[in-house]
C-alpha cells in the first residue's frame, strides 16, 4: 500500500512540475534557458524514477514472537 502511495503522491506530481518547468518556464528565461530546461528535465527523472521505484517496493512480512 505504501509503495503506492509513494508513486502517486510524489512520483507523477514531480513528473508534471518537471515537465511544467521545463516547458512553460524555460522560454520565458532568456539568459538562464538551458539552466531551467534541464532543472525541469532533471526533476521529471528523479519523478520518474521515484514512480518506477514505488512499483517495485516490496512489503515484508511482519514476524511475530
Amino acid at each position: 500500500m505504501t509503495s503506492k502511495q509513494i508513486s502517486v503522491g510524489i512520483g507523477i506530481p514531480m513528473i508534471v512540475v518537471g515537465a511544467l518547468v521545463a516547458v512553460l518556464l524555460a522560454p520565458t528565461q532568456i539568459q538562464i534557458k538551458d539552466t531551467v530546461e534541464f532543472i525541469g528535465s532533471l526533476i521529471g527523472i528523479l519523478g520518474v524514477l521515484i514512480f518506477i521505484a514505488g512499483l517495485f517496493v516490496r512489503t515484508t512480512p511482519k514476524i511475530t514472537s
